[in-house]
């Protein structure tokens, strides 16, 4: 089990850090293809315009990437990271028309979280206490 959950940090981790390192340099190591459809076209030009909105979401996958394979506070990575792979694979389904990545990076995210199941248990108490 230990080797598994290794892997799927390091896969997770490495393909956020990878995409958010690749989108913050001015001039990328790997290019990007164009989306297949005028719909996800016109969404990630909406997202590009000047309000830098991308770039925080990138920092948030370079940061989340970091503490995954890290090994260290990786619930907190996985708190970040969770909620940008559902958007990528929602785009990827409703705009684009077919899964790609976004479908392996849930997958990870809801392997590595069953995983590290005990540190989310608090998430879904019934009678919550304060403090």
């Amino acid at each position: 089990m230990f080797w598994a959950v290794l892997m799927a940090r390091v896969l997770l981790g490495g393909m956020f850090l990878l995409a958010g390192v690749n989108a913050l340099l001015p001039t990328p190591f790997f290019d990007i293809p164009p989306p297949p459809t005028d719909a996800a076209k016109a969404h990630l030009k909406l997202l590009a315009v000047d309000s830098h909105y991308l770039k925080a979401v990138k920092v948030l996958e370079v940061a989340g990437g970091l503490l995954v394979l890290s090994g260290r506070l990786v619930p907190l990575g996985l708190v970040i990271l969770a909620p940008i792979a559902v958007n990528v694979l929602f785009h990827e389904i409703f705009l684009v028309g077919q899964a790609g990545p976004g479908l392996a990076l849930v997958v990870l995210c809801v392997a590595l979280i069953w995983a590290y199941r005990s540190h989310f248990a608090g998430l879904f108490a019934f009678k919550p206490r304060i403090g």
